[in-house]
């Protein structure tokens, strides 16, 4: 199935503005972290956390007021999705169940005509928030190394590279996409946790697999136009796989929005990160990866000119 007979568009010739729109989408995304940090879950944290939802929401100044009565003062509480929850978090540590039942107690008692539920409730310790931190980003760099060891191996190392720049800018898009729209539209509760580093990675997979894709019909095009110049071979195979590329990349991406949509507050940071990354993934594949190998072997055949 095809979506496309036969097009001869010029993805390359604009490449250069669009190494400037990426470099802009992710330093404005550093600029977001930077001003407001990131806002990572409590898996990284370490704490308590507790979402629960009211049948009427009170004052999130008045829950605050509550858990001052119990030593709680400084935890952070914010509205969770469009309903009436919310979410509580502290660093603080007790035995067990003991944080927690603090909170509940504190809020039963100050909000007596107030029925709620506990829609979860987690505790980690600051030891394994941290550890899980530092696995997180070895799982992120292993793979990004993997990828570079076996682009090169199979391909040539400019593939590699270019394999390995698409996936790294990939993750820094969507980790500015999210930085940003969780400082515009705060109820989407987008943050740091277990379930976006499994999105990221799951990110890994997608985008060097369409590159991948791209890479082999480029080598298989090399030994078929051999007339033809590196950035004429790369537009030929890049209208080859476009069919292709829009089929598995906006099958997946509609599964994504789906699952945003419907799926719940539970995956919904998962479904935002890997929607977002999808779509920089397929943008990549053609102006990161592609464009990446044409200037490099264009400034590899200057050099070697100009030795001669």
């Amino acid at each position: 199935m095809q979506f496309f007979k036969k097009t001869s568009f010029d993805f390359l010739r604009p490449r250069k503005i669009m190494y400037v729109a990426s470099s802009l989408i992710i330093l404005a995304g550093f600029v977001s972290l930077f001003l407001k940090g990131i806002d990572l879950g409590i898996d990284f944290l370490g704490g308590t956390e507790l979402v629960i939802e009211f049948d009427q929401k009170p004052a999130i100044g008045d829950i605050r007021a509550s858990l001052t009565t119990v030593g709680l003062a400084q935890s952070e509480i914010k509205s969770y999705g469009t309903g009436e929850a919310v979410l509580i978090r502290t660093v603080q540590q007790g035995e067990g169940t003991e944080i927690g039942d603090r909170i509940k107690t504190a809020i039963a008692q100050s909000f007596p005509e107030r029925s709620f539920d506990v829609l979860s409730q987690y505790k980690i310790s600051p030891k394994i928030g941290e550890e899980l931190r530092t696995d997180a980003l070895y799982a992120v760099a292993a793979s990004l190394l993997v990828i570079l060891a076996y682009i090169g191996i199979r391909f040539k190392f400019v593939y590699g590279f270019g394999a390995v720049a698409a996936v790294f800018h990939d993750v820094l898009v969507a980790l500015s996409v999210i930085s940003i729209i969780d400082g515009v539209f705060p109820f989407l509760n987008v943050e740091i946790t277990l379930e976006v580093i499994a999105a990221f990675l799951t990110l890994v997979g997608i985008s060097v697999n369409d590159t991948v894709v791209v890479f082999d019909r480029i080598r298989e095009n090399l030994k078929i136009y051999r007339t033809m110049s590196l950035g004429e071979v790369i537009n030929r195979s890049l209208n080859d796989t476009l069919s292709r590329t829009l089929i598995t990349q906006g099958t997946v991406l509609l599964v994504l929005v789906v699952l945003l949509f419907v799926g719940g507050e539970v995956t919904r940071a998962f479904a935002f990160t890997l929607t977002v990354g999808t779509i920089a993934g397929t943008y990549s594949s053609i102006y990161i990866a592609s464009a990446i190998v044409l200037d490099w072997s264009l400034r590899k055949s200057r050099q070697t000119a100009g030795t001669k």
